[in-house]
């Protein structure tokens, strides 16, 4: 190009490419930098997006050159402007600036150039590389590298091995500068805009995560970080299914039947490489396979979409996958609530499911979903659970229903679902999951074999203490003991048997299918104990009394959290109750101690809280 008047616009500015253009000889004369570029830097360096300063450094870079005359005219923009400058604002300032000094437009933006011929305007369409160099931190990965981990003032180390038989060593001694630090992150963000197989998956305030290739790259700065850090990531090797060995019952059941999978184990483990490997199996069975990620990191087949969290609602994500209707979807990772439900409706709505989670051993993977959704849809949505140790599978369970009693129980009216867990490939009975009370329980079936087949011993005695006094009608103090697989024996004052009994034993009995064990009602000695009795061996504490509609509440503080305390009405005794861990004694107004205790309240009774 023969020397002219030019005008570069942000894309060029930003990409790195005038500099390199000057010192080549391609661009000579003037360069007239429109204030509405630097306007639009200053802004996005100002939200901390990486790119600003990228640009930034650019127009410095080009100053230090000396080898071109550099003018800046034209209106700072308006903030309006600079909102909707991808809206194409800051681009029309440009090209009026163009126009109006008779220079030439520089630009990689396709679309910038078309509306500049358009315009009668003489432009210059810059094309980048599709295909970056490699970046710089490279360099540190050699073939057993797993990780890179930068951080300024500390020397660069690495994650050298396979998934659970790996070790952290340094690479060299030399501490790296904050400036040598950043250096790499704009090398690697100028090169991820560049390569058509790259991207920036999230840039927030102080972090940015990028996707070069097949490395996965955090950055942190500060005010984030106390400095700036670069983690890059990258699969030591791509596997296939074969390669894991796996046994041939397992292999057909994921071929054949396993539709709601569960991928889990420890990080660093290799959970996400099997996926990979079951990805690519899937679609050599001839199946439509997609995945969803936070961030996309997996490195899949040009035929597999991936889907990244980060850049649709889960609301998306959903109509989408319905839509397209997938054989298979891998969902890595699954975090939070929402994350359960898209997995959950996914996999009732037909779509074969592969979830990957942090567990520590396989049940844990299971329980996460607990609480989530209902017990009883767990086997609806999972049915088998590998886990991944060391690059292997591990362990691998399935998950089923049934109703029956519970093992270690023996009447046939606690018969209920349960959810049952075994060992996949030797058929053993590991775990049972029912509701025990309003309460889920897992229970391992060695456990009970361990404690002569009692399931009540196993959830705890004080567990079902605690459960049966907040069902008993007048809150008494009880004690309880444990005599065989499933009954209990609780003691109440002689003068409460009746009313805890029921006519034609009617209380106790829904008491026994609300708790699910068999209870025996026993006289508790002094029972007729008084309330100055007690009263000689407890003291009274301050406390502070509420009266609402939900009910009664009496706030003791949290030095008395999990403290049993009595309370009493002139001196005569009316609960025993546990304070939370808050220091609060809740009691439904409905209940007849909460009447006692709203009478008590308005007729200026003295109420106690004794410990």
């Amino acid at each position: 190009m023969k020397t002219e008047i030019f005008v570069p616009d942000t894309s060029v500015i930003i990409e790195g490419i005038l500099s390199s253009m000057i010192e080549k000889g391609q661009v000579s004369g003037t360069i007239i930098i429109h204030n509405a570029v630097l306007a639009e830097l200053e802004h996005q360096a100002n939200s901390n997006r990486e790119i600003g300063l990228i640009g930034i450094n650019e127009i410095k870079k080009i100053i230090s050159l000396k080898k071109i005359k550099i003018e800046y005219d034209g209106q700072r923009p308006t903030i309006q402007a600079i909102k909707y400058s991808n809206k194409g604002e800051i681009d029309s300032l440009i090209r009026d600036l163009a126009k109006t000094r008779g220079a030439i437009l520089l630009t990689a933006d396709k679309v910038q150039y078309e509306i500049a011929l358009a315009s009668q305007i003489d432009a210059k369409l810059i094309e980048i590389k599709k295909i970056a160099d490699a970046i710089n931190i490279e360099k540190f990965f050699d073939e057993t590298t797993m990780s890179v981990h930068l951080r300024e003032e500390s020397t660069p180390k690495a994650k050298k091995g396979k998934p659970g038989e790996w070790k952290f060593v340094e690479l060299n001694s030399k501490k790296l500068t904050s400036k040598e630090v950043e250096g790499y992150a704009e090398d690697i963000i100028i090169k991820t805009n560049i390569d058509s197989k790259s991207f920036v998956e999230i840039e927030r305030h102080g972090s940015i995560i990028v996707q070069f290739r097949n490395y996965r790259i955090v950055i942190t700065k500060p005010p984030l970080s106390d400095g700036w850090e670069i983690t890059a990531v990258r699969p030591v090797k791509i596997l296939s299914l074969n390669d894991y060995n796996l046994n041939e019952k397992l292999y057909l059941r994921l071929k054949d039947r396993a539709e709601g999978i569960l991928v889990a184990g420890a990080p660093g483990n290799g959970k996400s490489t099997f996926c990979q490997a079951l990805a690519v199996f899937y679609l050599e069975q001839k199946k439509i396979v997609k995945t969803v990620e936070a961030p996309r990191d997996l490195i899949l087949p040009d035929e597999i979409t991936q889907y990244s969290k980060n850049r649709a609602s889960n609301a998306e994500i959903h109509d989408i996958l319905l839509l397209s209707r997938p054989d298979y979807t891998i969902f890595d990772e699954i975090r939070n609530v929402e994350d359960f439900e898209l997995f959950k409706d996914m996999r009732l709505s037909g779509v074969g499911m592969i979830g990957v989670v942090h567990a520590t051993n396989p049940i844990d993977a299971i329980q996460r979903f607990i609480g989530k959704v209902e017990l009883g849809m767990v086997p609806s949505i999972l049915d088998t659970v590998l886990y991944i140790e060391k690059g292997n599978v591990g362990k691998c369970l399935e998950v089923s229903m049934t109703v029956r009693v519970p093992t270690g129980m023996t009447e046939e009216d606690l018969a209920r679902p349960i959810v049952e867990v075994k060992d996949f490939l030797t058929g053993e009975l590991v775990y049972e999951m029912y509701t025990f009370g309003e309460q889920t329980v897992v229970i391992p079936i060695k456990a009970i074999a361990v404690k002569s087949g009692s399931v009540a011993r196993t959830l705890a005695a004080d567990v079902l203490k605690e459960k049966i006094r907040k069902e008993l009608p007048y809150g008494a103090s009880i004690d309880l003991k444990m005599t065989g697989d499933n009954r209990v024996e609780i003691f109440v004052p002689k003068s409460k048997v009746g009313e805890l009994i029921g006519k034609r034993g009617a209380n106790i009995k829904n008491l026994e299918e609300k708790i699910g064990v068999k209870i025996d009602v026993r006289e508790s000695n002094g029972s007729e104990e008084t309330g100055n009795e007690k009263e000689s061996s407890k003291k009274s504490i301050a406390y502070e009394i509420e009266i609402s509609k939900k009910g009664v509440q009496i706030f003791v503080g949290e030095p008395h959290a999990g403290d049993d305390l009595d309370v009493e009405i002139d001196g005569e005794y009316l609960l025993t109750a546990t304070a939370s861990k808050k220091g609060v004694i809740k009691i439904s107004s409905n209940s007849d101690a909460g009447k006692k205790l709203l009478f008590a309240k308005k007729g200026s009774q003295e109420i106690r809280v004794l410990k």
